[in-house]
C-alpha cells in the first residue's frame, strides 16, 4: 500500500491542500519499499484525490481536512487519517507498528461565527534554537521600534528574523481581517516561511496546535518594544 503524509518542513501540516509536499512512501508486509517527496501540485476543488490515487496512494494522513474533501477521497478508495500531529518520520514508525491514531481534526471549515477562543495559558517559557531558524514576532507596526501585538492570529504585522545575523523581514498579516480561521491561517503562514519560533502575547488553542504540530515553538506572554525582545533571543536570556 501507499500513504500520502501532507508535509510542512520534517512535519505533518495541518491541512491536507496547503502544505509545501506530499511524503510517499510505499510499504509492504510492514516495511517501507520506497519514499518519495512531492511538491504540492495545487489545491483545487476535488484535483487533489485524483491525483493521489493515480499514483496509487491507499491512504493520506494529515492534521486537518473539510468533511467535503473527506468524501471526494472515499469515493477514490482513500483512507483519510486526520487530527495527526508530530514528525513526518514519528508517524511513519507509528503507521508501520500499527500505532497511529486520529485526533481532533486542525482544520476549521466553520463557516459561521463563534466566539473567541479561549487563549492558551501565558507563563514562563523556554526555546531553543538551531542555526538557521527563524523566529517571528507580533507587531503592531513594521519596524523593530514597534511594539509586540498581543493578538497572534490577528496581529498587524509578523517580523521574521534570523538571530544570527539579526537580519529581517516585515510581513502584513494576509489573515488579519478573516472573520474566522485567523490563527489557523496565520499558522500555516508562518510554517510556510521556515519558522521555528513565535513571539507573541497570546494565541488561541487550536492555533496553537497548528503551530506545535508544525514544528514552531510558541511563547506567549510577550511585550515591550519587538527589538527589546530581539534583544534578549540574541542573548541567549531565553535559551
Amino acid at each position: 500500500m501507499k500513504i500520502a503524509i501532507a508535509t510542512e518542513g520534517n512535519h505533518v501540516s495541518a491541512h491536507f491542500g496547503r502544505c509545501s509536499a506530499y511524503t510517499i512512501v510505499e510499504i509492504k508486509e510492514g516495511q517501507i519499499i520506497s519514499r518519495e517527496t512531492i511538491p504540492n501540485p495545487g489545491h483545487r476543488p476535488g484535483f487533489l484525490p485524483n491525483y493521489l490515487a493515480q499514483k496509487g496512494v491507499n491512504c493520506i494522513i494529515t492534521g486537518g481536512m473539510g468533511s467535503r474533501a473527506k468524501n471526494l477521497f472515499a469515493q477514490y478508495n482513500i483512507e483519510a487519517i486526520t487530527g495527526i500531529q508530530g514528525s513526518v518520520e514519528e508517524v511513519i514508525n507509528k503507521f508501520l507498528l500499527q500505532e497511529l491514531e486520529a485526533g481532533e481534526d486542525l482544520c476549521d471549515h466553520q463557516h459561521h461565527q463563534h466566539p473567541p477562543e479561549e487563549t492558551i495559558p501565558s507563563g514562563p517559557s523556554t526555546f531553543s534554537l538551531a542555526p538557521g531558524d527563524k523566529v517571528a514576532i507580533t507587531a503592531q507596526g513594521d519596524n523593530l521600534e514597534a511594539e509586540v501585538d498581543p493578538s497572534f492570529g490577528r496581529c498587524s504585522y509578523f517580523i521574521i528574523i534570523d538571530p544570527q545575523t539579526l537580519s529581517w523581514q516585515t510581513y502584513a498579516n494576509p489573515n488579519r481581517e478573516l472573520t474566522q480561521g485567523a490563527g489557523i491561517k496565520s499558522a500555516q503562514f508562518l510554517a510556510h516561511q521556515g519558522v521555528r519560533l513565535l513571539l507573541t502575547g497570546e494565541c488561541g488553542p487550536k492555533a496553537y496546535q497548528v503551530l506545535t504540530s508544525s514544528g514552531i515553538q510558541v511563547v506567549t506572554g510577550v511585550s515591550g518594544r519587538v527589538s527589546q525582545v530581539l534583544n534578549l533571543i540574541h542573548s541567549g536570556e531565553n535559551k
